[in-house]
């Protein structure tokens, strides 16, 4: 029993163990028989086709940063065989495999190269990847024909090759494609008709075929297409009729036949289309609108330009889903159903060009916002509704009973926009008139000016100037903001760039009208350049706007293409010109699209007309001043009887009272003259002058509620003028010391430059020691509180990169193309704005120079400040644009950082911007340095700019580039290239504490300020000889902070002191190059002081002659009164004794009135001898310092530039008269009195 219990034992454990053996087998064989299956791979052929076609078009994986596959090995991998969405944008190029075919062979179904400006043929290879399912190669350059090789992707759905430069005919086995659900071929090259064959695409849902340029007549066997739902075929050359069949794709949502040339009308069957949502069809002959009975889904109706004709039927009005309504152009009669205004849904209604008549309907609803009636027959008075708010109405040409439209909110000018223009018809006021469309007014080179166009225009509106001199009316389906398109680009070949670098442009119907014209032959001049569709091989190239002209109803230029005649070229200036005559006082210029042209390139609504300039001049000899009528009314005559019985004493007492008013104006006004005219010296162009009431009520009183914050010259506040701009007032301060010179100089400047990366300048106000300057308002206020303020702005890399590139348009604008030529001085972030759009605008242009091309500043006064200031600049004061590209280098690294650049709070390494930059440079990781805030960047764009900062702020302004090559690099047109080493200015002074330096400048520029020196002339009272020295006004705007500012980064810009509290003992003056240079600016100061001695003279030599004239004229006005009272006629002209008062009482009052002007011109004089004595005594100083320093033998050239001028005139005081009366003044007073008085009591004698 034991022994067979034993050998069981034995047994089992023999079964457990081969158990063991059998699994262990099993999982071995398992594993071995998984990895002898094959990897999945891509098929190869497949492979080097993908890899071949992307090396023609030069994509890689080096010039694509979100490629999401590998394309240098294996093609089918990551996102190719994941679950990533193939429709997904962020991902292009893109591929999707499939890897279920037999011996794990991966094939490429899905292949997506959108919008990546590929450039060359499709290479034939690509018709060999019979496994794609979609194709999409949108928006790109690919040119040549499509192959007949098409014919093998037979597994085709989605085939997409819009916005390219295809040619050659359509192949016709694009009908073998029997699986095909989209074809998109718009926007091409293509010519010939289309393949009969295409109607075997039976599963075809979306057709684009928009602007392809194929033509002829619709094939025959398109019927069978019954699974339609898109067609897009607009603007191609398709003729013959509209087939009737097309009533019978009963699936069809949306079709566009705009355009094309197609003959009769709309085919009846059109009314089978119930499912029709968007039907848009122009160009045909005839028709009625009988067809849209049944089509209840409708949202958009474009049927425009088709001359159809009768009435519009009431049942359209039962369209309760329609939002889009065009009818215009056509041959409309009857009235205007008036269930077509209540439509709940209806926002857009055109209805103009018609022969529409009655009255508008009396309600309206709310959602109608955009309604054109223009061009018809109706008339009687205005409903109540078209003085809604944001309501767009165009009314012009009608026969309305306009009545007042005073308190109206239509635009002016309707009753000159009416029937037969009659505004100036019959009586014309001009003889020609010029427009700069978009833009400011601006005269052209022949001398014609060109008058602003810059009214916001609405999608139905219109404008006529208050002049009534032109008009502008405009129709359109989009809602574009202004209708205004700008480039800030140079035109060349023409003498009038500025007139081409704005347009107005529309969508639909443009047109001007010039008003009041003399009737005669005109030669009206259109100027245009493209300033949307671009140039190059680039998709964005691919777009063509075409358009008709009419002149006085005559098309003159039909399918213009301002990009093919100007060789196709944008941005190149186009002009045509043609003859008109006017019959009836006006002339009328038509821009008019037709459906032809491109919709959606580069973006969508690009389309329409588009024009620069528009000018009108007389080919005859005209006999009208070309001035506007006079607002003057004539005096209504008063009967003769009334004349006689007016009394004559009172009519000359008034007569010689309203002459001393005139003469007590006229010199005021002589004096505000001549003080705007030292101050606008050297400006040649003048900018607007505002008033300081009128800047006064658009602030609120400068209410604290409206101030914009406090900069370094005083507040600046927001304002709303009457005409509701919204403008930026600088009220400078006072204690500013941005003194008369530096604001006349920014004045100069801003007025000179215009671009649209610079702040613009409304206008100025100076009013006695009241100075403003009025700017445009920007709503994001300053780039430095957008990126370390309070209210920092999310900025993604973007924008940063836009703002930079912004920032160096305008500053090489400034330095090298603009007609006067600025150094900025002062480029800091809070020196830039930002508008509502984040595009940055450069301001505070108060410290800017003008300068020559052959030479530099050396300026003793330095203004900027610190950590902006180039080393030459800061420390020599030698000043070319140089310093500014410095400045901009500092800002780049600041945007980059969204950091000041110092900061004490931060790691000492880190608290120079500059310095941890060059750090992080040297150790090649300069990708450290980008704000946290930036979640996403372009790391190669970020290290570009860097190396461009860090370029332009080497420390020898000859290796730092211009603004023009900085703009270069980073549009990428230049690589960022150029020797860059660490600056000396950071190698040989190491900063680690702010706090300790800033204490350290604060000492030395305290130790170089001695207490007292001596006088030149004799000594003095302690306090006036308490006087810095020479070498401390040289170098007090380097080492001294202003101590009225409270901001120590800044550094003091004016020190507004007597010349003769700022000059030195000539013993203590070292003969450096600083000296020289000083010396230099005495001997122009002496030769400034000079002509104001002069100028000082001849003005009190003016107010004495006036004062002798004040008494001559009291003394005559005396006589005559006493000889009127005297003569025999007294009784008469007097009037009866019970008013005896009145004559006394006017002479009275024309007494005190010469005492007031007698008093003005007295003060007056003793100011300007104040004056006078202090030129005096600044010219004697400053004369004998010259002739001492002469004698050693010292000769220098003198600069003789404009701002020398305005140097030296900061340097004036202006003395605050005490005005005192004097004995004479006294004597005066009461010899008018005791005369008066006597006159009075005479005059009561005698009528007693």
């Amino acid at each position: 029993m034991e022994a067979a219990t034993t050998v069981s034992a034995t047994c089992g454990g023999c079964r457990v163990k081969l158990r063991i053996f059998e699994v262990a087998s099993w999982l071995w064989l398992i594993v071995m028989t998984a990895a002898a299956q094959p990897q999945n791979t891509t098929d190869p052929a497949e492979a080097r086709v993908i890899n071949e076609m992307f090396r023609q078009w030069g994509i890689s994986e080096s010039s694509v940063t979100n490629m999401r596959w590998n394309v240098s090995g294996e093609l089918c991998s990551g996102a190719a065989v994941d679950s990533t969405d193939f429709d997904s944008t962020n991902y292009n190029p893109a591929i999707k495999c499939d890897c279920s075919f037999l011996n794990s062979t991966c094939h490429i179904t899905r292949l997506r190269v959108y919008s990546m400006d590929a450039v060359g043929v499709i290479p034939e290879g690509l018709w060999t990847l019979i496994y794609l399912t979609n194709l999409d190669l949108r928006q790109n350059y690919l040119t040549g024909p499509l192959s007949p090789s098409i014919r093998n992707l037979t597994r085709m759905q989605w085939l997409t090759m819009g916005v390219n430069a295809l040619s050659g005919e359509l192949p016709p086995e694009l009908g073998q494609l029997s699986d095909l659900r989209l074809l998109a071929i718009g926007t091409n090259n293509f010519n010939g008709s289309l393949p009969p064959e295409l109607g075997n695409l039976r599963r075809l849902e979306q057709l684009y075929i928009d602007s392809s340029g194929v033509g002829g007549e619709i094939p025959s066997t398109f019927a069978s297409l019954q699974n339609l739902v898109t067609v897009w075929a607009s603007d191609n050359e398709f003729t013959g009729i509209i087939p009737d069949f097309i009533g019978n794709w009963s699936r069809l949502q949306t079709l566009r036949f705009e355009g094309n040339s197609f003959e009769g009308s709309i085919p009846p069957s059109f009314s089978s289309l119930t499912s029709l949502q968007d039907l848009r069809i122009s160009g045909l002959s005839n028709g009625t609108l009988d067809f849209i009975s049944n089509l209840n889904a409708l949202s958009v109706l474009v049927l425009r330009n088709n001359r159809i004709s009768g009435p519009i039927p009431t049942h359209i009005g039962e369209r309760q889903n329609l939002l889009l309504l065009d009818l215009s152009f056509n041959n409309l009669n009857g009235q205007i159903p008036r269930d077509l205004f209540n439509l709940s849904r209806l926002s857009f209604l055109s209805l103009g060009n018609n022969s529409l008549n009655g009255t508008l309907p009396d309600i309206k609803s709310k959602s109608l916002r955009n309604i054109d009636v223009s061009y018809n027959e109706l008339s009687g008075t205005l409903p109540s509704w078209v003085n809604e708010e944001n309501l767009q109405l165009n009314l012009v040409v009608n026969n309305f009973t306009l009545g007042d439209l005073g308190n109206s909110s239509l635009p002016s000018g309707l009753n000159c926009l009416q029937r037969n223009f009659p505004c100036g018809r019959g009586s014309p006021l001009y003889s020609e008139f010029g427009i700069n469309c978009g833009g400011p007014s601006i005269t052209s080179s022949d001398q014609l000016l060109h008058e602003q166009d810059n009214e916001t225009l609405g999608a139905a509106t219109y404008f006529v100037t208050s002049e009534r001199r032109w008009g502008v009316s405009n129709v359109d389906q989009r809602d574009v903001p202004r209708f205004i398109d700008s480039t800030s680009r140079q035109f060349t070949s023409t003498l009038d760039s500025e007139l081409f670098q704005t347009a107005r442009l529309s969508a639909g119907s443009l047109r001007y009208y010039g008003l009041g014209l003399e009737n005669g032959n005109y030669t009206v001049t259109l100027e245009f350049a493209e300033l949307e569709i671009e140039d190059g091989l680039t998709w964005k190239s691919t777009g063509r706007r075409v358009f008709d002209i009419y002149l006085q109803g005559n098309r003159v230029f039909q399918d213009f293409d301002i990009k093919k005649e100007a060789g196709g070229a944008s941005f190149s200036p186009v002009l045509r010109q043609a003859t008109v005559h006017v019959l009836e006082n006006y002339v009328e210029i038509h821009l008019f699209w037709s459906g032809k042209g491109t919709c959606c390139v580069p973006d969508q609504g690009t389309f329409g007309p588009l024009i620069s300039a528009i000018s009108a001049t007389p080919n005859f000899r005209p006999s009208v001043r070309n001035t506007p009528p006079s607002t003057k009314t004539t005096k209504k005559k008063n009967r003769t009887g009334l004349i006689v019985g007016i009394l004559v004493p009172i009519t000359v007492v008034s007569f010689l009272y309203l002459l001393a008013i005139y003469i007590f104006r006229q010199c005021r006004k002589e004096h505000d003259i001549l003080n705007k005219y030292e101050e606008f010296v050297g400006i040649d162009t003048k900018p607007y002058t505002y008033s300081y009431g009128e800047l006064r009520d658009a602030t609120d009183d400068f209410s604290p509620a409206n101030k914009l914050g406090e900069g370094g010259f005083g507040p600046v506040y927001k304002g709303k003028l009457d005409d509701g701009r919204i403008i930026a007032v600088k009220q400078l301060s006072v204690a500013s010391h941005q003194g008369k010179a530096q604001f006349v100089a920014e004045i100069a400047t801003i007025s000179a430059v215009q671009h649209r990366n610079l702040v613009k300048l409304y206008g100025c106000c100076i009013e006695g020691d009241k100075r403003l300057l009025v700017y445009e308002y920007l709503e994001n206020k300053s780039l430095d509180q957008a990126l370390f303020g309070n209210t920092r702005l999310s900025l993604n890399w973007a924008t940063r990169f836009e703002i930079c590139l912004g920032i160096a348009r305008g500053l090489a604008y400034l330095h090298e193309e603009s007609r006067v030529r600025v150094v900025h001085r002062d480029v800091k972030a809070s020196n830039v704005l930002l508008d509502a759009d984040l595009n940055p605008k450069i301001s505070d242009f108060g410290l800017a120079k003008l300068y020559d091309d052959k030479k530099t500043h050396m300026s003793t006064r330095v203004a900027g400040t610190i950590g902006y200031l180039a080393p030459e600049y800061a420390m020599r004061g030698y000043l070319t644009e140089k310093a500014d590209v410095f400045g901009f280098g500092v800002v780049a690294l600041e945007i980059i950082s969204g950091r000041p650049n110092s900061d004490s709070t931060l790691e000492d390494e880190k608290i120079y911007l500059l310095e941890w930059a060059w750090d992080l440079h040297e150790a090649n990781n300069e990708v450290e340095l980008v704000d946290e805030e930036l979640s996403e960047f372009d790391e190669n764009e970020v290290k570009r700019l860097i190396r461009i900062a860090l370029l332009c702020t080497q420390t020898s302004p000859m290796q730092r580039p211009a603004m023009s090559r900085v703009v270069a690099m980073l549009s990428g047109d230049t690589e960022a290239s150029g020797v860059i080493t660490r600056p000396e200015y950071l190698t040989g002074f190491n900063f680690k504490d702010v706090t300790t330096f800033k204490s350290a400048l604060s000492t030395l520029g305290r130790n170089s300020m001695p207490t007292t020196s001596h006088s030149v002339i004799s000594p003095s009272t302690p306090d006036e000889d308490s006087r810095p020295m020479l070498h401390s006004i040289v170098g007090e705007d380097l080492l001294m902070a202003d101590e009225t500012n409270t901001d120590p980064a800044t550094i003091n810009t004016s020190i507004m002191v007597p010349l003769s509290k700022s000059l030195h003992p000539l013993h203590e003056i070292a003969m450096t190059p600083t000296h020289k240079l000083l010396l230099k600016q005495w001997l122009k100061e002496e030769e400034l002081i000079l002509n104001r001695i002069a100028l000082k003279e001849t003005q009190i030599d003016s107010v004495r002659k006036e004062l002798t004239h004040l008494y001559c004229f009291f003394f005559l006005f005396h006589s005559i009164y006493l000889v009127l009272l005297f003569s025999s006629a007294s009784s008469s002209i007097g009037g009866s004794c019970g008013r005896s008062w009145i004559p006394s009482i006017c002479s009275l009052v024309c007494s005190l009135g010469l005492i007031w002007a007698v008093r003005y011109k007295i003060d007056t004089e003793a100011h300007l001898e104040k004056l006078l004595e202090r030129e005096k005594e600044d010219g004697k100083l400053l004369g004998k310092c010259v002739e001492e320093l002469k004698k050693k033998g010292l000769e220098f050239d003198l600069l003789k530039e404009v701002d020398a001028l305005r140097r030296a005139k900061s340097l004036r005081v202006e003395v605050k008269v005490v005005k005192k009366w004097s004995a004479r003044d006294f004597v005066t007073l009461f010899l008018f009195t005791v005369s008066c008085s006597v006159l009075a009591v005479t005059r009561v004698i005698l009528c007693d």
